[in-house]
């Protein structure tokens, strides 16, 4: 790859920036939006852009390419004479040709530009450099490049030393200021075994509000960017201030206790095609990638994992959920008995790990296990079928109006997966702790019309029993806290595979997240040879 910086130039086709003349951005990463964040481009005066609408990479002057970020709309065409309702959306990074047009918002809406070419840093850049590095520190002042005269005795070869070494000075202190702007966070990576996996963060530890602030970026794109979008309800995209404050505070903590692991960063690294296959499975079906964190959750993206109550397989679906998803689960035999189930229902009892026939119950311990011993069909541990299924479940709670309009639908369609969306379409009785009838309890309760701050008002649990009990919340404790941690998991994710697998289909996107101002410069990410040197491969 190029070592040469390389900038990106568009032109302006319409709205309040058409009269402007070429616009030249710094490269090789160029975000675009309503609020892009920190040195991204602010495209005032258009209406429908998401906050972070699209990334335009330029690592070389042959290779520029342009992605949505999230689900928003983008599209590209070899000139302007057209309708642009009749172009598809892009699915995914494609390359731009010097000349190409781009649309980004839905038709009748948006900006339009013209991508007029990528071109190196010049000599013009290198003064917008001495200019920047005098702003930013005002001893060092830029250099005035003149024509030389020989008349007042001092040698042309002395000014020009002095030229260069002034230039020389002024960009080393600006790259210190760069270097000072995104260093890593101290003690912020591997330092010891940790465990692939918590399943609950104390509370009560700190949050690095240094680490809180970095973390603002993937949570506006991953996160808040589909929750605004699907809530119809743009205020909340871009504005901190209107996010869940406790929600961001335990996924910072989650985070930080994650990294610290390298039981975590090994794992990844072994399953790094089975998260990339779910990744690619997401962006085909329109969902937030966010989800591929949910496997890993549940088994660390194991296919022989079972759970006290039967679930079972990479996404951990108990046998009648399953059943009803369409994956096919029969002739299972139970320990200690002759007995051959199947399941028939669409949905689990309540209280399974009680009353459910396939899990024993120990009242004096409070314990369960599971009788299952095997099934002779178990499609749960294939993990294309058992991904498709878990969509379908995803989608449900995902597109339900309630809890689309709350401005938190991914957060809760994500904690849905482990205490359930709504059992009552099945059964006689609602579950109070499904995500539905659990959320329109709480807006009864605090006389709300919407919930954005759901998850973290009931992060009401802290203690080591939280597993059996709510706390006084509106969904177990193993609920409350299982969401915090996905999410923070997908945060590390994208910077492990982002730096180590940016390559690949499923996770170019990320390579930003791992460069400049992106998040991930605030953790020690470790490269894959070290990681594999651990694993001994």
């Amino acid at each position: 790859m190029s070592q040469e910086r390389w900038d990106v130039v568009i032109h302006y086709l319409d709205g309040p920036m058409a009269t402007q003349p070429e616009q030249v951005y710094r490269g090789p990463v160029v975000r675009l939006g309503a609020n892009p964040g920190p040195g991204g481009v602010t495209l005032k005066g258009y209406r429908g852009l998401n906050g972070r609408h699209a990334v335009i990479t330029a690592y070389d002057g042959g290779s520029v390419a342009i992605d949505a970020v999230g689900n928003a709309q983008v599209r590209v065409a070899p000139h302007a004479n057209l309708d642009w309702a009749d172009m598809d959306v892009l699915a995914g990074a494609v390359y731009l040709n010097d000349g190409d047009t781009v649309h980004l918002g839905s038709p009748g809406r948006g900006v339009t530009f013209q991508f007029v070419r990528a071109q190196r840093l010049g000599v013009w850049e290198e003064r917008r450099i001495l200019s920047d590095a005098s702003q930013a520190t005002p001893e060092v002042h830029p250099t005035n490049i003149q024509e030389l005269s020989t008349q007042g005795g001092i040698p042309t070869w002395f000014i020009g030393g002095v030229v260069l070494v002034g230039l020389v000075t002024a960009v080393a202190v600006l790259a210190s200021l760069i270097k000072v702007h995104t260093r890593e966070i101290a003690g912020l990576g591997p330092v010891d075994e940790g465990r692939e996996y918590y399943d609950m963060v104390p509370m009560t530890a700190a949050v690095n509000s240094e680490l809180r602030d970095g973390l603002q970026q993937p949570f506006e794109d991953l996160v808040m960017a589909y929750n605004a979008d699907m809530a119809k309800w743009p205020e909340i995209q871009g504005k901190p201030s209107k996010w869940d404050q406790k929600l961001l505070d335990q996924v910072t903590r989650s985070y930080q206790l994650t990294a610290t692991g390298w039981s975590f960063w090994k794992r990844l690294e072994e399953v790094e095609s089975e998260y990339a296959e779910v990744v690619r499975a997401l962006q085909k079906a329109g969902l937030p990638e966010v989800f591929a964190a949910v496997p890993y959750q549940e088994s660390r993206y194991r296919s022989e994992i079972s759970s006290p109550v039967c679930a079972q397989g990479y996404w951990q679906f108990m046998p009648e959920t399953a059943h009803r998803l369409g994956l096919e689960v029969r002739d299972c035999s139970f320990r200690g008995s002759s007995v051959i189930w199947s399941p028939t229902e669409l949905a689990p009892p309540r209280n399974a790990r009680k009353r459910a026939q396939y899990v024993s119950y120990d009242e004096a311990k409070d314990e369960s296990s599971c009788k299952i011993k095997k099934c002779s069909v178990d499609e749960r541990t294939d993990l294309g079928m058992s991904t498709t299924a878990a969509l379908k479940s995803l989608r449900e709670a995902y597109e339900d109006p309630e809890l689309a309009a709350s401005g938190a639908v991914v957060q809760l369609a994500m904690t849905s997966h482990n205490c359930g969306y709504d059992d009552s379409r099945f059964q006689e009785k609602k579950k109070p702790t499904n995500i539905l009838p659990a959320y329109e309890r709480y807006l009864k309760d605090k006389n709300l019309n919407q919930g954005p701050y759901f998850l973290g008002d009931t992060l009401t649990c802290t203690e080591s029993n939280f597993k059996n009990d709510s706390c006084g919340g509106y969904i177990p404790g193993e609920s409350q806290h299982y969401t915090p941690g996905a999410i923070a998991i997908h945060f590390l994710a994208v910077c492990y595979y982002g730096l180590n697998y940016g390559h690949e289909v499923a996770f170019r996107d990320w390579k930003r997240y791992v460069r400049g101002d992106g998040y991930c410069t605030q953790t020690a990410v470790p490269d894959r040879e070290t990681v594999r040197t651990k694993l001994g491969l």
